[in-house]
């Protein structure tokens, strides 16, 4: 066994890519900390601490490094996902709260006090470019082909679509109140986006910029946040805030096929790589949610820190 983990980890490191560590992170905005989880026992490993109002996470394209974004320190902080400590920092412009890693290993960030997205190299902490976009701006998706990026901006009530590498914003996209997250189809054609004070969902032509369809998830409770499309792109699962569910679209017709209950103020989502299970941050029970999509049922539930926020997977 020993000469096999020795191949495996031979294997990964010849091709580029550090091993996976099976680990879930998930930032806690208020307890200004990061939990760590195994993933196969769903299980707390141990507690980072990270510094002040850490929010935004994401790894690396070779999964070597675990970026976070502290948004009281204005900093992006660097950590080993294998050692869990802390490698090194830099500025990432005013109140860095959701950022999208480019395929090619740059960051794009909405700082949301500058009305503008920056783009920095992680690895020098150099600033590439800086796009002025609407007021606000929240969320950050990134095209698999790496060739657009949306940004939302939650007081334009907008969805700027960027070109890469040219920074330029190339279409803009009218939707509901309060946009905030985002996502990409595989082949990059079409996105999906949520607005917050709308209850919205909406389907997006991502090449000509007009919305093809809405989905209301209803209630007055329901406050969307985080979006993720299913393995095989049929249904769309959708952080319902204040809902206390994770809601369960049809991705063509965007009708509520299942509401799925979770912990409190459910905000962000992960998927794990093969599609099996989802992991959900909830922000007032002070848990992470592990949603079975076989079943589409909540098969777990994990104490975590204070204000769990952001959450992503290294699988």
């Amino acid at each position: 066994m020993k000469y096999l983990s020795f191949i495996v980890l031979a294997l990964f490191s010849l091709h580029g890519y550090a091993a996976s560590t099976g680990r879930i992170f998930v930032t806690n905005e208020s307890g200004n900390t990061i939990t760590v989880i195994n993933s196969e026992t769903n299980k707390v490993e141990t507690t980072i601490d990270i510094g002040k109002r850490p929010r935004g996470i994401g790894l690396s394209p070779d999964a070597s490094e675990l970026y976070v974004a502290v948004s009281d320190e204005d900093v992006i902080k660097v950590v080993d996902p294998q050692s869990l400590k802390v490698l090194r920092e830099f500025k990432a412009g005013s109140d860095p709260e959701t950022f999208a890693v480019h395929p090619n290993g740059h960051i794009y960030i909405s700082n949301e006090d500058d009305a503008k997205a920056s783009v920095y190299d992680p690895k020098t902490g150099k600033l590439i470019a800086e796009i002025p976009v609407g007021l606000e701006p929240e969320g950050v998706a990134i095209s698999p082909d790496g060739r657009k990026v949306i940004v939302t901006s939650e007081s334009t009530n907008m969805l700027h679509v960027l070109s890469v590498p040219e920074h330029q914003i190339i279409g803009n996209i009218l939707v509901s109140a309060r946009p905030r997250a985002a996502t990409f189809s595989r082949d990059g054609k079409i996105a999906y986006a949520s607005a917050e004070i709308g209850g919205e969902v909406v389907k997006v032509d991502a090449e000509n910029f007009k919305i093809l369809k809405k989905g209301s998830i209803g209630g007055e409770k329901a406050k969307p946040k985080d979006v993720l499309l299913s393995k095989d792109e049929k249904e769309l699962y959708v952080a319902g805030g204040r809902a206390d569910k994770v809601f369960l679209l049809d991705a063509g017709t965007m009708e509520i096929k299942k509401e799925i209950p979770v912990g409190k103020r459910v905000w962000g989502l992960a998927m794990t790589k093969d599609g099996k299970r989802i992991y959900t941050t909830d922000g007032v029970s002070n848990t992470v949610s592990v949603i079975d999509t076989g079943t589409n049922e909540t098969v777990a539930t994990i104490p975590v820190g204070e204000m769990p926020w952001g959450v992503v997977i290294d699988d």
